[in-house]
């Protein structure tokens, strides 16, 4: 009986489970429901947007409570500029070069001392210095944002930042450009090749650009990592975009002036646009995916694309041409590609350029992330993890000759995918993981004066920018400001 029983509810409870997920189906209420139009809901004109929707530059903070703090900003740009001249205003500093000429000197007696430190999002985004104050361009991963970031150099006393939500996923970081600034603008680019142009002292915007809304580009998968580049007023811009390969912006009104159309189906690359004079012509070079060009940078042909040239095409590249004379570029690139002379030449008006030697990347100067520099006719750079025996080493050659080393630093001494620039004749040069190290150059052999732990880093490979006796440098979370400059 009790076996019955059972048998009967358990097909009783099947029979209205069954029927109640019928009629979950089958039903459907109206309870006198009504469509919700746009604009029922009284929201104001103009907050509409897509949830991928991206207002460049929308939300400002202006940091004026504390007395530090207003005592900075009553400080006029007058008074600034007479204290601090100071400017490390764009990637590798106004000349291109990652040199500073100075007669600055140094005390290597005792360390440098960190006069502040900030913690920043995830990245490799370097600062740029201008008159007493430093621009950083950050990403706040809570807030899912780009931020311009303005500090005092002297105390690290944050001054404003103008940022906007752009959301992302993580990708060895987010940020990796350094800002470009002038006495009238500071224009960022960023991750997602967003453009901003702001006032450097008040933060104001002037104006902004989706590089990819309107140029149709491409990001790179690892993000933008193309600094801006300020001449004459005009932010000099290689988009790599479906129509436009280069582009010159007015940095007053965001404007186009000229652009040079993408005959050559290049793609943007991490890579930044280098001004060179080659043949007596000044030119704008850029190392795109798909090969390298050279823009005319002069008036009365600006925006022409001059050259270009497919042999040497690495699928990635970060590191930007390096012009070692007055015909000649040398190309370098990581994940195998190595290195490449290229020779430039104008022959009765028409520009040829040709690859006259490449070699892997243990065979001569190579670099997978930072930039090579020339200094008194050497060529200086930290080979890739594919480089051989000196890998990770400093290692120099003459432009003559990219594939003998002149000379190469200590065994012990490898500095990964580290920075390096030259105040007056020394090479500073900082380990990936945190770790300074200070050259007094020498055309035979450099003569290591001072290392200092600086931070215990993780991944410290944003490039260096030093003014007034101040060097910054920063791992994958923080930035750090040391006092390097001794007595005069």
């Amino acid at each position: 009986m009790k076996k019955k029983t059972l048998i009967l509810i358990t097909i009783l409870l099947s029979v209205i489970y069954a029927g109640a997920i019928v009629f979950w189906h089958l039903y459907t209420p109206d309870y006198g429901l009504t469509v919700q139009n746009p604009g029922a809901d009284n929201r104001p004109a103009g907050k509409e947007r897509k949830a991928d929707d991206v207002v460049i530059g929308e939300f400002f903070m202006h940091y004026a409570d504390g007395e530090g703090r207003d005592a900075i900003n009553r400080v006029s740009t007058e008074q600034r500029t007479e204290q601090r001249r100071g400017q490390w205003a764009c990637f590798r500093g106004s000349d291109y070069t990652n040199i500073v000429r100075t007669g600055d000197t140094f005390d290597f007696s005792s360390d440098f001392p960190v006069l502040w430190k900030v913690e920043s999002g995830e990245g490799h985004a370097a600062p740029a210095i201008y008159n007493g104050r430093a621009y950083l361009l950050d990403y706040d991963e809570p807030l899912s944002s780009d931020m311009l970031r303005c500090f005092d150099l002297e105390s690290g006393t944050e001054l404003w930042r103008r940022w906007y939500r752009s959301p992302m996923k993580r990708n060895h970081g987010f940020s990796r450009t350094i800002p470009a600034v002038t006495d009238k603008y500071v224009i960022t680019i960023g991750p997602q090749a967003h453009v901003m142009c702001c006032d450097p002292t008040t933060g104001e915007l002037k104006w902004v650009l989706d590089v990819q809304k309107q140029f149709q580009t491409e990001v790179p998968f690892w993000y933008s990592g193309q600094c801006p580049r300020i001449e004459d007023d005009q932010l000099i811009l290689s988009p790599a975009g479906k129509e436009t390969l280069m582009a010159g912006i007015d940095c007053e009104t965001g404007e186009v002036v000229w652009q040079t159309p993408n005959t050559v189906e290049y793609k943007m690359s991490h890579s930044s646009v280098m001004p060179m004079t080659l043949g007596g012509k000044r030119m704008y070079v850029y190392a795109g995916i798909g090969g390298v060009c050279g823009v005319s940078a002069e008036a009365a042909d600006k925006g022409e694309l001059l050259w270009s040239v497919d042999k040497w095409k690495p699928s990635v590249i970060a590191p930007s041409p390096l012009q070692i004379s007055g015909s000649e570029i040398a190309l370098v690139a990581g994940y195998g590609a190595g290195g490449a002379l290229l020779q430039v030449k104008n022959t009765n008006g028409k520009w040829t350029a040709t690859i006259t030697d490449q070699y892997k990347p243990s065979e001569g100067l190579s670099s997978e992330q930072q930039t090579p520099l020339l200094y008194e006719q050497m060529v200086i750079t930290v080979l890739p993890k594919d480089g051989g025996g000196r890998r990770g080493k400093l290692v120099a050659y003459s432009p003559s000759n990219l594939r003998v080393p002149i000379w190469e630093s200590a065994a012990d001494e490898r500095f990964g995918l580290g920075p390096y620039l030259i105040i007056g004749n020394h090479l500073f040069a900082l380990k990936d993981d945190g770790e300074l190290y200070i050259y007094k150059l020498e055309q035979k052999k450099p003569e290591l004066v001072k290392k200092q732990r600086i931070m215990d880093g993780i991944d410290a490979w944003g490039p260096m920018a030093y003014a007034d006796g101040y060097l910054m440098l920063r791992d994958e979370r923080w930035v750090y400001c040391i006092r390097v400059l001794g007595s005069t």
